[in-house]
């Protein structure tokens, strides 16, 4: 069997049974679920949410994007092995860490298989939030420039590239374009201060001002808890993502929720302890890949700028990358999804068939 089969590249033909158009996103495909198939599920499952609740099978994919765009290697090569297991594994780890430690749940309500996610619908808050812990990247590239305001707070002078902050901070964004809210430009993913989010919270889709402290709080926590652990395996948590929503319990009560994917190579910065203290940065993310497709084109301009996406398109269409390329970014996931969850990660052999006889079987989803 080749590596190109154990690839999981199309993840939006199953033939789940499904009311819907199916939503692809860039490495997720979300399935909603018939209301007759969520209410059995939930009566047959217990699970703690709303009887009437929508429920999803999310299927994640081994697909890799950066720089906007999908990457394929050679060999029909259309993903990287081990990568949407690796991924949801460490998600799962975290939001697992999150429920014990009294922060709060996630969207996740069952896992049938390493691919897949049985969800809850919720109702989304609209923000992105990113926590710094180290000021690098795009937050650097502008501190370099002479920019002091991150999202209205007042960074220090004087520090370096790759410099651990003072303190962890919290730079908002809209998740999608928001309208009529004073000083916000209806753009996707512009950045907000705390002021802005009270001001307006309702169009940031809080259910009250006190929950902004409740987002706040389970933002710090969650982050303390993978630095902390991560530190465990000398690694260092750079910066991240997190995303919220509401969902409604079996009793009928709103609760703050994280969603999405949390803490994974894919939405975090992860740096290698020991070469950071050497003065190295070695990353243990995909922001490995990014720095390798900069340096594998002779022209990482069209990567750059946002002006020449249609070159940079063709870019990702018409180049195979190499096959020591998409193994080495393999190692980069699988190794950390084991180092995180102390388990091997098992990799499918055929991992389309493996996922439609489980949701046949065992929840009644095919027919």
């Amino acid at each position: 069997m080749s590596l190109a089969d154990k690839v999981l590249a199309v993840n939006n033909d199953l033939p789940i049974r499904t009311d819907e158009p199916v939503h692809s996103g860039k490495v997720r495909c979300v399935y909603w679920l018939t209301e007759a198939d969520s209410r059995r599920l939930i009566s047959e499952n217990n699970y703690d949410v709303a009887p009437g609740a929508p429920l999803a099978i999310m299927v994640i994919s081994d697909r890799i994007s950066a720089f906007e765009c999908i990457w394929h290697g050679e060999g029909g090569m259309n993903g990287i092995p081990g990568k949407g297991a690796a991924l949801n594994a460490i998600s799962n780890q975290w939001f697992k860490l999150f429920r014990e430690q009294g922060l709060a749940d996630s969207h996740i309500l069952d896992v049938p298989h390493p691919l897949v996610w049985i969800v809850q619908k919720a109702r989304p808050v609209m923000i992105e939030a990113i926590c710094r812990q180290y000021i690098t990247g795009s937050m650097w590239r502008s501190y370099a420039k002479g920019e002091r305001d991150f999202c209205g707070i007042q960074i220090a002078e004087g520090l370096e590239r790759d410099q651990k902050l003072p303190e962890l901070l919290i730079t908002p964004s809209t998740k999608g374009i928001l309208t009529d809210i004073p000083g916000v430009p209806e753009v996707d993913d512009v950045n907000v201060s705390r002021s802005d989010i009270e001001n307006n919270y309702r169009s940031f889709k809080f259910n009250s001002l006190e929950d902004i402290d409740v987002y706040e709080k389970l933002l710090g926590e969650g982050f303390d808890v993978i630095s902390d652990e991560l530190a465990k395996l000398d690694q260092i948590f750079v910066d991240t993502k997190f995303e919220f929503g509401y969902v409604t319990d079996r009793a009928g009560s709103d609760k703050l929720i994280y969603m999405d994917e949390v803490g994974t190579p894919d939405s975090s910065r992860i740096w290698d302890g020991p070469s950071y203290r050497d003065g190295k940065v070695v990353e243990n993310s995909k922001e490995g890949f990014r720095q390798l497709l900069l340096s594998h084109f002779p022209d990482p301009d069209i990567l750059l700028d946002k002006n020449r996406m249609e070159e940079r398109h063709a870019l990702a269409a018409d180049n195979a990358l190499p096959e020591s390329v998409m193994m080495a970014v393999s190692e980069t996931y699988v190794s950390m999804a084991e180092k995180i969850t102390g388990q091997p990660l098992v990799i499918s052999d055929n991992p389309k068939a493996e996922i439609i006889q489980i949701l046949k079987e065992q929840y009644g989803l095919i027919d």
